[in-house]
């Protein structure tokens, strides 16, 4: 898949936050390519963004292990009860201090 950003300048900081969960990733200007894969891995991620923060909590809930997302506040000022939605749809997450 093809994904072109030409808003936000530090978009890519996600990219490269989903290559530490395994993905396959690459940069390219204001575009990413991504391949899909069968599993992502568990490891510490850092949110950069709203959407970026989300799209690593669900990349988190997907990955073989327990993946922790710092800088969480982020998400917090769009989606205030992201981990409480998600914990009633069945997902198994908890936030901690």
């Amino acid at each position: 898949s093809m994904i072109t950003e030409n808003v936000f300048e530090a978009w890519s900081r996600f990219v490269e936050e989903m290559i530490r969960l395994g993905a396959d990733a690459r940069t390219d200007g204001h575009h990413a390519v991504v391949r899909g894969l069968p599993q992502l891995s568990s490891a510490p991620v850092w949110c950069s963004d709203i959407r970026a923060g989300a799209g690593l909590v669900l990349a988190g809930l997907v990955a073989d292990g327990d993946t922790e997302v710092h800088d969480v506040f982020h998400i917090d000022r769009g989606y205030p009860l992201f981990v409480e939605y998600l914990g009633i749809l069945g997902a198994e997450i908890e936030r901690v201090q």
